[in-house]
């Protein structure tokens, strides 16, 4: 027997708990949950937007008091950002690798990161796109290291695009670590370049695991071009900074949740 359908009131109620949950939904999501239309939800989104309870973003909604924002794209800007948490992810995120592998690092302060927790391992190879992280593993002698090449994003440091892909895809990975922007439930992983879309897909093809290194504050914002769900990923490795049951929601989808203190 279906349920009888909700008055406005109740699906603003409604809508406003499960952002509680998850800090941004998007409005396909909200329309199988609330079993509306899309004009009906964006009707809610707006009343609730009025009240200022809601704000709208690309594609969704999201908490008036979720602190979730868009990074600055430059490299300098972003490398000052978060640093206390990207040092623990990046520590964490090292313990999942082993002698002898071969680890992919991606561009990004984040992935970059890792490469000093690397000094320690035995027989490694580190391919990356990552200017940055190419110039730190050559203070790793004892490390192996392979840059992609590829078309040269200057604001990044980092190259990417089909001759980076094509340098990843001749290589077995046993382990990639992929660095975002952007992340959130309903669209997982997403990028404003198809350049890194196909890298980062590349490299999943590539690895036999695949762990993406995020931290909270870049939940729930949704780019142009989607890389993959989040159900394709083996880990994920972030802090402890996500919405209540956040956690718990994308465990469910397949990967592992690693939460770096």
């Amino acid at each position: 027997m279906s349920r009888a359908p909700l008055i406005p009131e109740q699906r603003h109620q409604e809508l406003l708990r499960l952002l509680r949950s998850t800090g941004v939904l998007s409005i396909r999501e909200l329309t199988a949950r609330l079993d509306v239309s899309h004009m009906t939800v964006r009707r809610d989104i707006a009343a609730l937007e009025k009240s200022g309870q809601v704000v709208s973003v690309q594609g969704g909604v999201r908490l008036t008091d979720w602190t979730g924002h868009a990074p600055p794209r430059e490299r300098a800007s972003r490398a000052v950002l978060e640093l206390p948490r990207k040092q623990a992810i990046a520590r964490t995120a090292a313990g999942l690798v082993e002698d002898g592998m071969t680890v992919f690092v991606d561009a990004g302060t984040t992935c970059q990161a890792v490469v000093p927790f690397l000094a320690v391992r035995k027989d490694l190879t580190v391919v990356t796109n990552d200017f940055h992280a190419a110039i730190a593993l050559c203070g790793l002698p004892d490390v192996r290291s392979i840059h992609t090449g590829g078309e040269i994003d200057v604001s990044s440091g980092s190259s990417s695009g089909p001759l980076a892909a094509r340098a990843v895809g001749a290589v077995n990975i046993d382990l990639g670590f992929l660095s975002t922007g952007s992340w959130d439930l309903a669209r997982g992983v997403t990028s404003p370049s198809t350049d890194k879309v196909l890298l980062k897909q590349t490299v999943m093809r590539a690895a036999s695991s695949v762990a993406l290194l995020a931290d909270s504050t870049k939940w729930g914002i949704v780019e142009r071009f989607n890389v993959t769900p989040l159900g394709e990923l083996d880990t994920v490795v972030t802090d402890d900074g996500l919405p209540p049951g956040v956690v718990d929601r994308v465990t469910e989808e397949g990967p592992t949740v690693l939460l770096a203190g």
